[in-house]
């Protein structure tokens, strides 16, 4: 530390700026139990600690000796100042240990108000050369300092002195509105950019194409919503018709709710759900609409026990890119047909079918198909549709992290408009990508290779699990066979080799009496 100076006020403040929101945009959230409840889009201490020392040891600006301690403390600053709280919406003190309490981001942007009212160019230039490193940490001046020096500002940043921030409203130059084209340009681009991460794609051209984001919609999708999570329209001649919502409602909460002032009769509910089969059949397109039919079939891939995960993340995403009247119709569709489908006081409302199967199988046309006939539409519709009952809460539920991100890249625009009024900017928006560099074909060969070696190690944990009968490791051995046949006959290539692995072998157990012949002795002397 000695005969070199601390990093300045700005520097501080804005490498504290540039690692908060990094940290904001890149810190997985996934669903955690906790007490019986469920808390989703949030994390533990622990594994915030995991992402944020392996992201500050890679980068330039820390490097190797930064301790999982020194993390642990930038962790607590973080909740000192409103970057995480806990999810009780806590927040204020340096509380935090290296444990599996659960934390989530604040809808507020942590960003802190730069004490300088001009930064030197140099810092600009360093952070346009740096584009190309993915969660790599601008540098913030050419002049080198010790790796703690700078996780040590980070440590005792605390909030600009009062006389300093009127000192800079003062001296600060007019700031330039950013315009709303820019603003729909950050939504398309952090969208893809999340979508792109969460399927796993080298590219989307084919998925999906930018035109094919309309901010407007997503940002309503977003807002406009009652405390259920159900979009609101403002427009209600594109809404359902009432004698449709008061049937669905009718079948929602059956036998509860009639609000439909008829007497029942015997086949009630039957016409009942004919009537909202009629509705939605006779729609001239699917509620996931024509346009995004490739999207959402791309995502059936990941549909499978443990991708469950990633495949809601997705869905949530591409659900939310719907025009509104659709995003309305299909979310209200899917709460319906979930509860009908659980609901033990329903009549069956096939003679043939079951509730469930009569579900998925009625409206999976009016969900998803192509605007030209493909032969495999039924098959990846009911796929689709029987996810989506099964996780519509989730799904359907708004992902606020995106509006973080996009609040997060239009602050950091604004101060640096404010900064330079006279030159064009262009600052980064958090990217997610590969170490190195692969070719496409790389890319869905390491994606295969992955996804059948998780495959293979469900069926040898169901294999080697001592707790299944025999009975019953038959039954998810025949479920897994015919999801998965090829890595089943790599597994079980003969059939001598599965017998010798479900052979029932018998225990032989002692006999009660012992049965022994008496030994007959000579009679002869």
């Amino acid at each position: 530390m000695a005969g070199r100076a601390a990093p300045g006020p700005y520097r501080a403040t804005a490498l504290w700026n540039e690692v908060t929101r990094y940290f904001r945009a890149g810190m997985p959230l996934r669903q955690h139990r906790q007490l019986l409840r469920r808390h989703g889009s949030c994390f533990t201490a622990a594994e915030a600690a995991d992402w944020l020392h392996r992201v500050l040891r890679a980068d330039s600006n820390f490097g190797p000796e930064v301790t999982r301690q020194q993390t642990v403390q930038l962790l607590r600053k973080f909740l000192k100042n409103h970057v995480i709280e806990d999810i009780k919406g806590r927040w204020g003190s340096e509380d935090l240990e290296d444990n599996g309490v659960l934390y989530r981001f604040p809808s507020t942007s942590p960003v802190k108000p730069l004490p300088s009212s001009c930064p030197p160019k140099e810092n600009l230039e360093n952070f346009s050369r740096d584009k190309e490193r993915p969660f790599k940490l601008p540098h913030l001046s050419k002049r080198t300092f010790k790796k703690n020096e700078l996780l040590q500002s980070l440590e005792n940043l605390e909030k600009p002195n009062s006389d300093i921030i009127k000192e800079n409203k003062e001296d600060k130059p007019h700031r330039k509105e950013i315009s709303q084209e820019y603003v729909q340009e950050t939504w398309r681009n952090i969208i893809l950019i999340h979508l792109q991460t969460i399927l796993g794609l080298p590219s989307l051209e084919e998925v999906l194409q930018p035109t094919q984001i309309v901010p407007e919609y997503v940002i309503y999708n977003m807002t406009n919503v009652s405390k259920h999570g159900v979009v609101i329209l403002q427009n209600k001649s594109e809404d359902l018709p009432h004698w449709v919502l008061s049937a669905m409602k009718c079948l929602a909460y059956w036998p509860r709710n009639n609000d439909m002032s008829q007497p029942t009769y015997s086949g009630f509910e039957r016409d009942v759900f004919r009537t909202v089969a009629d509705y939605f059949l006779s729609l001239p397109e699917p509620l996931l609409t024509f346009e995004y039919y490739e999207l959402f079939v791309n995502i059936l891939d990941l549909l499978q026990p443990h991708l469950e995960r990633i495949a809601v993340e997705a869905l949530q995403i591409c659900c939310l890119l719907l025009p509104p009247p659709n995003r309305r119709k299909i979310q209200l569709l899917m709460r319906m047909i979930s509860r009908i489908s659980e609901n033990v006081d329903m009549p069956r409302l096939h003679q043939e079918m079951g509730t469930r199967s009569l579900m998925i199988q009625t409206f999976s046309r009016c969900v998803l198909c192509c605007a030209e006939e493909v032969d495999l539409d039924e098959l990846l519709s009911t796929r689709l549709v029987s996810f989506l009952m099964d996780h519509q809460q989730e799904i359907f539920k708004v992902p606020t992290y995106l509006q973080v991100a996009v609040q997060d890249h239009i602050e950091y625009m604004k101060v640096a408009e404010c900064k330079y009024p006279k030159e064009d900017m262009c600052a980064i928006l958090p990217t997610y990508s590969y170490c190195k560099q692969i070719t496409p074909q790389e890319f869905e060969e390491q994606k295969v290779s992955t996804s059948q070696a998780a495959v293979a190690e469900l069926l040898e944990n169901i294999i080697k699990d001592k707790n299944l009968s025999v009975k019953d490791k038959k039954k998810k051995l025949k479920q897994f066979q015919k999801e998965y046949p090829l890595i089943y006959q790599n597994r079980f290539p003969t059939t001598e080799n599965e017998a010798m692995l479900l052979e029932n072998k018998p225990t032989i157990k002692q006999p009660m009496l012992s049965l022994r012949k008496p030994r007959l002795r000579s009679l002869r002397y």
